[in-house]
């Protein structure tokens, strides 16, 4: 690849590669509750995780931090990690999507410490710390290490990545010298978490969520109308998930197949990952493709059943209710379907009105 940026229309078939993986993740995630679904999904219970987290998640972030850099190079991330979400969904062999997603990782950690060197501040440490998380728990996988085993590095991939992300915007309003080492501490703590031990991940995801529903400017933004609001409701409302999972892991830790790991995974990746998605959208595809997602106050729809359908699956997995935890999961589902319409729906919407 040459070393400059590459255009919109190069960048799409990256993102399909990432939605195609949530599209079949979600299936799958879908089967393991129980629920009947078509192939591929069907055969892949197993790789829920690895689909959403690095097939997708991997894909998109990879994707949005090469765009960022404006260096043909770093588009080895966002190729790399759909491709490996592809291999898994056609039954390619597991070593070989491992492999993919360790060099995809590997390439999204190159960038990010390629502009940790440019600009050193804390918010571009926690945004390489996120990625090396990443390419942490892909080692860690590719190893002979469980799912289960790669998830808190998964999970720490996401979380650092956001954190950075809102740790950059700070920038409007400034946290103090205070608020800065404790939010070092809380670094330190996820990481250490993500070694050790589940209940102190779970502690430092507590204080993540205090410290960003203490320090981000979306406190302030809320007040505001139209899309700011809509963002900053996406971000507060993500937080408190951020809180919940926290507790139950701190409560619970994260014993596989237990209800807590259920509920503490989904809160996390679900309530506060896909806030964060759902609120960023409107910037992120402009960024990405150049495409227009004007904003409608229908963009509420959808958050609005995330969270609702996060309860009824919490609530059935505190009550032990297989019942409500498939339904809430079935709920989910259509949550991000009806995301994803409605994204393709402002983005025509967007066309029409520049047509015109």
């Amino acid at each position: 690849m040459v070393a400059r940026n590459i255009p919109p229309a190069l960048r799409a078939p990256l993102l399909v590669l990432g939605f195609f993986s949530l599209v079949v993740g979600v299936g799958a995630g879908l089967l393991r509750l129980g629920w009947d679904v078509p192939r591929p999904a069907a055969d892949l219970a197993a790789f829920h995780g690895p689909l959403m987290v690095c097939g997708f998640f991997g894909t998109v972030i990879s994707l949005e931090r090469a765009v960022a850099l404006a260096r043909g190079w770093a588009y080895l991330g966002p190729l790399a990690a759909g491709s490996g979400g592809l291999a898994l969904i056609l039954g390619a062999p597991v070593e070989a999507a491992q492999w993919l997603l360790a060099l995809g990782s590997a390439a999204l950690l190159a960038g990010s410490v390629s502009v940790f060197l440019r600009q050193r501040a804390l918010f571009t440490f926690t945004l390489a710390a996120g990625a090396a998380s990443w390419l942490a728990g892909n080692l860690l996988w590719l190893a002979g290490f469980s799912v289960c085993q790669a998830v808190p590095w998964w999970a720490g991939f996401l979380v650092l990545t956001i954190a950075g992300e809102r740790l950059e915007l700070s920038r409007f309003l400034p946290p103090s010298p205070t608020a800065r080492r404790v939010f070092v501490a809380v670094l330190w703590g996820l990481t250490f978490g993500m070694a050790l031990s589940a209940q102190l991940f779970g502690a430092a995801l507590l204080a993540l969520a205090l410290w960003l529903l203490r320090q981000d400017i979306a406190r302030r933004t809320v007040k505001d109308r139209g899309l700011t609001r809509f963002i900053a409701v996406c971000l507060l409302s993500g937080y408190a998930w951020l809180f919940i999972s926290g507790a139950i892991m701190l409560e619970a830790g994260l014993a596989p197949g237990s209800a807590a790991y259920d509920a503490a995974l989904h809160a996390l990746m679900l309530g506060f990952v896909f806030a964060m998605v759902f609120g960023h959208a409107p910037v992120i595809f402009p960024a990405v493709l150049r495409v227009a997602v004007p904003y409608h106050p229908v963009f509420y729809a959808p958050l609005v059943l995330l969270h609702l359908s996060l309860v009824a699956r919490l609530a059935g997995d505190l009550a032990e209710l297989a019942a409500w935890r498939s339904a809430g999961g079935l709920l989910n589902a259509a949550a991000l379907a009806f995301f994803i319409l409605n994204t393709v729906a402002a983005v025509i919407r967007g066309r029409l009105k520049k047509t015109n």
